[in-house]
């Protein structure tokens, strides 16, 4: 079962906390494929959240490919996880190859792409 903890004094978003510990769960495959998530309302109840925060989270694993949606029968980790991630190193190494070629400092890079991801 989800095992998700949100801290409201952290300076983190709670959608973003519950998106990292699922994800994380999922990856270090405590959350087995094909595992059954509470529906959006049921989790946002448990864990004192607005519902839209919850439909953020998942839809972000979504887009992940960590979970999968299938309509009314609910969201599930999804069997192709793995390959969410092998796109986000694809990514990652074209991106590096082209700060190269571009001759960016690889520090400020790196500062690019984590403002990026706190937006």
């Amino acid at each position: 079962m989800v095992n998700v903890h949100i801290d409201a004094a952290s300076s983190v978003p709670p959608f973003e906390q519950l998106r990292a510990q699922l994800a994380r769960q999922i990856t270090e495959r405590a959350l087995a494929a094909g595992t059954r998530l509470p529906t959006v309302r049921k989790l946002a109840e448990e864990l004192g959240l607005a519902a839209n925060t919850v439909a953020r989270a998942y839809r972000e694993l979504e887009e992940a490919e960590l979970i999968e949606t299938r309509g009314r029968n609910g969201s599930f980790v999804s069997a192709t996880g793995g390959h969410g991630q092998a796109a986000v190193q694809r990514a990652a190494q074209e991106f590096a190859a082209k700060v190269r070629a571009l001759g960016v400092d690889p520090e400020e890079a790196v500062r690019v792409v984590r403002a990026a991801l706190e937006r």
